[in-house]
């Protein structure tokens, strides 16, 4: 009867806490085990977790929203320049969660609201990463005047796009446009000269700021030749500079972080460029 006891004492709590032990000796190998691979594994790995029901999306062509449930925007930046879809099917797959990740963070960093009317800046996912419109509008001008010289909120927008292409070492390719009718005062100084350094202008900033120059593609000027579809040849909202962001074969690979990138940018970077 006593060893009865004695055994029913001790019972079968030591396999609960045995198999505790164990459980945290597995966990403690798979991060030592994830920390140890590649970037690629460890971006792979925290999108999984982040969204673990979530199959991969094939690649898509065409135009797509940056966000699917709200409507497109009348004054929106559907551009009709070459450049502006890929519809070539050897696209590589675009992490579409990815890309929207990344112009929530624009319009974060910019202290923007997503859907107000007449956003200064357009952000729009494409077949191949973002095409980002950037309107020169006179309730928040780009440029000062009929200028290539940036307004303080301009160099603040060029400096957080400069930041954010760095990051994710996106490809560039940008194109500058104008309003029909615009009078530049000046009989050999026309649209096509303002677009074409408008998007020049653009460029220097993303160098200037942080941007490499292997990652600009192509600067173009179009003057009053690409208005918007739903917009009037002399409407405010032609007045823009759009950039089109080409994402490589890996998109978040190059300076991945294992969460959506939230940081703001950082403070004191460099002057803006001489114009």
């Amino acid at each position: 009867m006593a060893r009865k006891k004695a055994s029913a004492h001790h019972g079968g709590a030591w396999k609960v806490a045995y198999a505790d032990f164990v459980t945290a000796m597995m966990a403690l190998f798979m991060v030592l085990w994830i920390c140890a691979q590649d970037k690629e594994i460890l971006i792979a790995t925290s999108r999984y977790f982040q969204s673990p029901f979530k199959s991969p999306l094939d690649s898509k062509s065409g135009l797509l929203k940056f966000d699917s449930n709200k409507p497109a925007n009348s004054s929106g930046s559907s551009d009709k320049s070459g450049s502006t879809s890929n519809t070539s099917s050897n696209a590589p797959n675009i992490d579409l969660q990815y890309l929207n990740s990344v112009a929530k963070d624009l319009f974060r960093m910019l202290n923007l609201d997503e859907s107000m009317a007449d956003k200064p800046v357009d952000v729009q996912v494409t077949s191949d990463g973002l095409r980002i419109t950037l309107f020169d509008r006179a309730s928040k001008a780009l440029f000062e005047g009929n200028t290539t010289k940036f307004t303080p909120w301009g160099e603040s927008v060029l400096q957080s796009l400069a930041w954010l292409i760095d990051r994710h070492s996106f490809s560039v390719v940008i194109e500058g446009h104008t309003k029909r009718g615009l009078d530049l005062g000046q009989a050999d100084y026309t649209a096509w000269e303002l677009s074409a350094d408008r998007a020049n202008a653009a460029r220097r900033a993303l160098t200037h700021y942080a941007v490499a120059e292997r990652l600009i593609e192509r600067v173009t000027g179009y003057a009053d030749t690409h208005p918007l579809p739903l917009a009037p040849p002399e409407s405010e909202a032609n007045q823009r500079v759009t950039l089109s962001l080409r994402v490589g074969q890996h998109p978040a690979a190059a300076k991945p972080a294992l969460a959506a990138v939230t940081t703001p940018v950082p403070a004191g970077l460099l002057s803006a460029p001489t114009q």
